[in-house]
C-alpha cells in the first residue's frame, strides 16, 4: 500500500490490480480497479490498466519508496509506503449537497497550485459559500456555488462536470478560450487555415488522428505541421500507447530523409491546441534535435495545508529519436490564447532547442499541470491541477502563460471571415 508525495492519491496493490482511491483530509473516493496487464520490465516496474493496456506503471525504488508513472505524463510521483489505507477509505462517503461542497472545496484547497500566486483566499471562499449549502440545496444550486468559487481562478485547468451533462470550464481573462467570451471552435480556425493554406497554393493537406494532425509543404519549401491537440486522436483502443504509435507512424512520414534535406524551415502551427499528453510532445520534439537537452523542471504541492510547499523536482529532457532522421534547421512556432496544456509544455520543451526556435502569434493559455478528474461523492467531477512547470530560462509561465517572439494577432473576426493569415505569412516569408 501506498501513498503518493502530493496528488493525494493511495494505492492499494493486492490480488492481481491496483486500487488507486482519491484522498483529502475530508474525504476518499475509490477509483476503478486497474489490472495487472504485464509484469516487471527491465526498470522493475509493473503495469496495470484496463482492456489490455497499459495505463500506469509501479516502481518499487526501495523497502519503503516507490515510483508511479501516469503514462502519457512526462515524469514520476514518489511513492511512500503506509501500513494500511485510511479509515475513511474504508466505508463509503455521504453523497449529500454538503459533503460533496466540502470534499469539492477539500481538493482544491489540498491540491490546487495557483490560490497564492493569483491572491485567492481560498478559506474566505468557503466562509461565504458554505453556508449557502444544505441538505435542500438543488444540484443546479449547487454546481452554480462552485463555479462561483473557482471563476477568481480563471483556470482553464478547472473543470466541473455538473448536472444534466453540464460542464464548466475556466479560461484566463481576456483570452478566447473556447467556452470564454468570444470563444473560438475548432473547426471554425481549421477551416480557416486551410483556406488560407490553398490561397498559397497548397493543394494537399494530409490528415491524421480524426484531424487532430496535419501535414503539408508549402510552395517556398517550408513543411507546415499542424497540431490541434495532443489527444482525442480517434485510436482504436483509446489509450496514450495507441496515440503513441500512430504519432510515430505520422512523425516518420513527415520527418522523412527527404523532407528533413529539403525544408528551409518547419512551421508548427499550436495556435489551436487543446492539449492532452506531455510525452507526445516530447516525442515531437526528439524529431528536431541531434543532442539531449532539458525541456523542463516539474515539482507538485505535496503540503495540504502549505499551498507554496513543493515536492523534489523531476528534470524532464528532450532526447533524440533513435534510428530516425533529424530535423536541425529554423523552426518557427504559431501560437495564441487557444494553446494550452501540452501544447504549452511542448512550446517549453523546444525553447532550449538549438538553432533557437522563434515564437508568433500571441500568448499561450497558461495552464501546465497535469489535471486529472477528481471524484465528488454525488457524482460529478472536479479537476485540479497541482504542478508547476519550470521552463528552461526559468520562469513559470502558470497564469500568465507563454509569450510570442513576434506579436501578431491571431484568428481575429476579420481574418477567420476573410482567409487572412498574417502570422503564417510572417513566417513563411521570414528567411
Amino acid at each position: 500500500m501506498w501513498r503518493s508525495d502530493g496528488y493525494g492519491l493511495v494505492i492499494e496493490v493486492a490480488n492481481g490490480q491496483a486500487q488507486t482511491y482519491e484522498t483529502t483530509s475530508l474525504s476518499c473516493m475509490p477509483e476503478k480497479p486497474s489490472p495487472l496487464v504485464s509484469g516487471a520490465d527491465p526498470t522493475g516496474a509493473v503495469s496495470f490498466g484496463r482492456h489490455d493496456q497499459p495505463e500506469e506503471t509501479l516502481r518499487r525504488t526501495s523497502a519503503t519508496q516507490g515510483e508511479l508513472r501516469l503514462l502519457g505524463t512526462a515524469a514520476d510521483i514518489d511513492l511512500v509506503a503506509i501500513p494500511a489505507i485510511p479509515a475513511e477509505c474504508t466505508h463509503p462517503m455521504a453523497k449529500d449537497p454538503l459533503t460533496t461542497f466540502d470534499t469539492f472545496w477539500a481538493n482544491l484547497a489540498e491540491n490546487y497550485n495557483s490560490t497564492v500566486r493569483k491572491h485567492v483566499d481560498w478559506n474566505a471562499l468557503r466562509n461565504t459559500y458554505r453556508p449557502q449549502v444544505n441538505a435542500n440545496t438543488t444540484p443546479a444550486q449547487l454546481y452554480q456555488i462552485m463555479i462561483n468559487m473557482v471563476q477568481p481562478l480563471g483556470d482553464a485547468h478547472i473543470e466541473i462536470s455538473g448536472p444534466d451533462d453540464d460542464n464548466y470550464e475556466g479560461f484566463r481573462p481576456g483570452t478566447r478560450y473556447t467556452d470564454g467570451p468570444g470563444g473560438i471552435k475548432k473547426k471554425a480556425a481549421v477551416t480557416a487555415v486551410d483556406a488560407h493554406l490553398h490561397d498559397l497554393g497548397v493543394r494537399d493537406i494530409r490528415t491524421w488522428g480524426n484531424g487532430n494532425l496535419a501535414y503539408a509543404d508549402l510552395p517556398d519549401g517550408r513543411g507546415y505541421l499542424r497540431l490541434t491537440a495532443f489527444q482525442d486522436w480517434d485510436t482504436k483502443p483509446d489509450s496514450y500507447l495507441a496515440r503513441q504509435a500512430l504519432l510515430d507512424q505520422v512523425l516518420d512520414e513527415v520527418f522523412s530523409d527527404a523532407h528533413v534535406k529539403a525544408w528551409k524551415s518547419l512551421v508548427i502551427d499550436l495556435r489551436y491546441n487543446d492539449g492532452g499528453d506531455d510525452e507526445l510532445g516530447l516525442s515531437l520534439a526528439g524529431r528536431m534535435t541531434d543532442h539531449p537537452y532539458p525541456a523542463y523542471t516539474k515539482i507538485a504541492r505535496n503540503s495540504p495545508t502549505d499551498p507554496t510547499k513543493y515536492g523534489r523536482a523531476r528534470v524532464v529532457t528532450v532526447a533524440p529519436t533513435a534510428g530516425r532522421p533529424h530535423y536541425t534547421g529554423p523552426v518557427r512556432l504559431l501560437t495564441s490564447d487557444l494553446t494550452i496544456s501540452a501544447g504549452e509544455t511542448f512550446i517549453e520543451a523546444m525553447m532550449q532547442r538549438q538553432p533557437a526556435v522563434t515564437r508568433v502569434g500571441t500568448t499561450t493559455q497558461g495552464v501546465f499541470a497535469d489535471n486529472p478528474d477528481r471524484k465528488l461523492p454525488n457524482g460529478w467531477t472536479v479537476s485540479v491541477g497541482n504542478e508547476d512547470y519550470i521552463a528552461p530560462d526559468g520562469r513559470n509561465y502558470e497564469g500568465p502563460g507563454i509569450p510570442p517572439t513576434t506579436t501578431v494577432p491571431v484568428f481575429t473576426p476579420d481574418q477567420l471571415g476573410s482567409h487572412q493569415d498574417p502570422a503564417l505569412d510572417l513566417t513563411t516569408n521570414t528567411p
